[in-house]
């Protein structure tokens, strides 16, 4: 039942991202997606995002800017670092990021991703996990932050920060 509902919020969130073209990130000749358009990449998540929380009936979330900062400095420094985990290259936290933007709220979650795929290619595989399927659908998450580093040879490392 689970697999439907991904299937159909996921169906709906390609077709209308599928109504935008010019900002969809598009493969190179070799197969790598660049990231184009950059600045409307957070809106197609947090539509995607939105969709699914409405189907699970959950109320919508809104971005965040200090929850975008630091998910920005966690994408950036998985890269410096070579690899997906929730700690920083000084040991911090998900937490300890949040705070050192100055935001108040309740930290909710962090999803992260290594890969070469979009966005949406990236949400549709936090979704099939349960771990990060519960941050993005936490019932109390009123704010988002999504960012993500693309490295010269096309690799993304993408973070999503869920907050109160």
């Amino acid at each position: 039942m689970s697999r439907l509902f991904l299937i159909l919020a996921l169906s709906l969130t390609t077709l209308a991202a599928a109504c935008t073209t010019a900002s969809v990130p598009t493969a190179n000749q070799g197969g790598v997606y660049k990231i184009r358009n950059a600045d409307r990449v957070q809106l197609r998540m947090l539509d995607s995002v939105n969709a699914l929380r409405e189907a699970a009936g959950r109320p919508p979330v809104k971005l965040d800017a200090l929850l975008n900062a630091a998910a920005a400095t966690h994408s950036r420094d998985m890269s410096v670092q070579n690899r997906p985990w929730h700690f920083g290259s000084d040991g911090s936290s998900p937490l300890d990021r949040v705070a050192r933007t100055g935001y108040t709220g309740t930290l909710v979650g962090e999803a992260i991703s290594e890969t070469y795929e979009t966005e949406l290619q990236t949400l549709t595989a936090w979704m099939e996990e349960t771990g990060t399927r519960s941050v993005i659908l936490d019932q109390q998450a009123q704010n988002m932050g999504f960012a993500w580093f693309q490295e010269p040879n096309g690799k993304l490392w993408w973070t999503l920060v869920m907050a109160i």
